[in-house]
């Protein structure tokens, strides 16, 4: 069976990857924790794609050693779930992002439950993520005039997207141009 010949950026015919050997799927690990911010499941999907890509070196007896990889960069502390899942909850935090998005979001990168439970923000935290997304769409004590029905329809969905609770959001867009919600500990 004939190889594929791949065309690379010159025009020239290049050959196809070599096939991953352990030392250079370290090596992949190794770079992509050094320039992103990951979680232990993100780096598994990662390297899982690039043997698909690459395949195994077929002299390799073994499977490959994804999940011992993985586990070293955790032991060594270059990936560290809890870390990344706060780092990750603060920034959505401060776009103006609610708690169930947030939960949502942790757990596609692989987050354990009890982590994304620990990240939970508290209500001062889910009141002022609130008012960052009202300021930047100027709903509710941003907006420049009371909304009509349809427009408040709307800014409803995007707290509900956003990842807000019902009560949260309506109290954020029922709340009359200037007139500020009263925040949590206040109540």
């Amino acid at each position: 069976m004939a190889q594929k010949r791949r065309i690379g950026r010159t025009g020239q015919n290049s050959s196809p990857p070599r096939p991953l050997d352990r030392a250079t799927l370290e090596a992949l690990a190794l770079a992509y924790v050094g320039r992103f911010a990951t979680s232990r499941a993100k780096l598994i999907a990662y390297l899982s794609r690039k043997l698909r890509e690459r395949g195994w070196a077929p002299d390799a007896e073994t499977p490959p050693p994804i999940e011992a990889i993985a586990d070293r960069m955790v032991a060594l502390r270059y990936v560290d779930d809890e870390a990344y899942a706060a780092m990750k909850s603060s920034a959505m935090q401060r776009r103006g992002l609610g708690a169930r998005r947030i939960t949502q979001a942790l757990r596609y990168d692989g987050i354990g439950e009890d982590i994304c439970e620990e990240m939970r923000p508290d209500p001062l935290a889910r009141w002022e993520a609130a008012e960052r997304l009202a300021r930047r769409r100027h709903i509710g004590p941003f907006a420049s005039e009371r909304a009509d029905r349809s427009a408040r329809e709307k800014q409803l969905a995007t707290f509900l997207r956003a990842g807000h609770d019902l009560e949260s959001a309506r109290t954020w867009v029922d709340a009359s141009p200037g007139e500020y919600p009263p925040r949590p500990e206040e109540e």
